[in-house]
């Protein structure tokens, strides 16, 4: 498999994820605190939406990659 139609298929793939999650959720640490023997951390939850249009328009950059990839 040479590395055009890998990264078609990629494009494809993430796309695909993007539009069937919409989004993604990460845990970031933020505060940290070391009071003696006590030690305090705040772990915040953020989500991260990824638009429609993107998640469409990595598919369709994928298909062209894939299609036209061997005559560029």
């Amino acid at each position: 498999m040479n590395p055009t139609r890998m990264i078609a298929l990629v494009l494809l793939v993430v796309g695909a994820l993007a539009l069937a999650y919409g989004g993604f959720s990460y845990t970031r640490e933020t505060h940290d605190a070391d009071i003696g023997p006590i030690h305090l951390s705040i772990a915040d939850k953020e989500y991260v939406s990824v638009p429609l249009w993107a998640g469409i328009g990595l598919m369709v950059l994928g298909g062209a990659v894939l299609m036209f990839g061997k005559k560029i």
